[in-house]
């Protein structure tokens, strides 16, 4: 498995092993309306896989590490690491910088963490999206708070300094991530789901949708980033693949933390050919969900068509 080198709200490599038996053994596109940090993707035997997804600065990122060369990808990171004097422990260790790895590192890289955020939000506002300045996006995520992505009402970003750096896991991450999708037979678009070309899409694609989920707190959905009419939009959009006899597998929950999505639950109430298959897990340990912590809750994949006998 090839994991994402963003640590993504929401991401799905951990429940991979459960997913990807779910999917069809025939793929020919693959096609991700809701790509994220692409765990799914990268990991999904197609031969070509869509990556999709709303986020410009998201798409521009994953762009840049599917085109531009890998060690030059690895050598602007270090350079923009030593130019604003952030902190490099694998090569000089925690008590370089008077820190450990129980406290962490922020003490010491806020500063040069805030004016490499300065300069970045200064090229959004000029709108450079070269490849120089994704790579400084990536570099700010890595010491950003839990590795998240935010950006404020004026499209700054607008995370705190973290706790950890580019360290050697993360690199191997990156790493593998930039070898994998520069082999893989894919393409990038940043677009609304509700606009997305499914025009060439036929039967033995697969469309899979992993939108943010109405009933639970991630922080992706804090300010009502996804509502009852997204949700019902993109039923609707699955529905019509469905007629169109192009399969489709959606993540989604029904219950959590004594919510029901009743939007979900009808609908797929009086969709006798879609199932609903059961999967084990919660976000419990993962701080970037924190107020998803115990929510006991009932995701699910729901496909339309008859999963693969295991």
């Amino acid at each position: 498995m090839i994991a994402s080198p963003l640590n993504y709200t929401g991401g799905k490599y951990r429940l991979l092993p459960q997913l990807l038996p779910l999917f069809p053994r025939d793929i020919r596109i693959f096609a991700d309306l809701f790509c994220g940090g692409c765990n799914v993707g990268l990991n999904t035997e197609a031969e070509q896989v869509l990556y999709n997804d709303a986020d410009r600065h998201l798409v521009d990122l994953f762009t840049t590490f599917r085109t531009l060369d890998r060690n030059t990808a690895l050598d602007w990171i270090d350079g923009i690491i030593a130019r604003y004097g952030l902190s490099d422990v694998s090569t000089h260790g925690y008590a370089h910088y008077r820190c450990d790895g129980a406290t962490g590192l922020a003490a010491y890289n806020r500063e040069p963490y805030l004016r490499l955020r300065r300069d970045f939000n200064q090229r959004v506002r000029e709108g450079r999206t070269d490849d120089y300045s994704n790579i400084l996006f990536y570099v700010l995520i890595v010491y950003a708070f839990n590795n998240q992505i935010r950006f404020n009402s004026q499209g700054e970003y607008n995370l705190p300094v973290g706790k950890r750096d580019f360290n050697a896991q993360m690199r191997r991450k990156l790493t593998g991530f930039i070898d994998r999708l520069q082999s893989q037979n894919c393409r990038f678009t940043c677009r609304d789901f509700r606009s997305f070309d499914t025009s060439g899409l036929g039967p033995r694609d697969l469309v899979y949708a992993d939108p943010p989920y109405l009933i639970t707190c991630a922080t992706y959905n804090e300010q009502g980033g996804w509502c009852e009419e997204d949700e019902r939009d993109l039923l609707d959009l699955l529905d019509g693949l469905h007629r169109r006899q192009i399969r489709f597998a959606l993540s989604n929950v029904l219950r959590s933390k004594g919510r029901e999505n009743r939007i979900l639950l009808r609908w797929l109430a009086e969709r006798p050919d879609y199932q609903a298959v059961p999967l084990d897990f919660d976000y419990s340990n993962s701080n970037y969900h924190t107020k998803d912590r115990d929510s006991g809750s009932e995701e699910v994949l729901i496909v339309s068509y008859p999963p693969p006998v295991p």
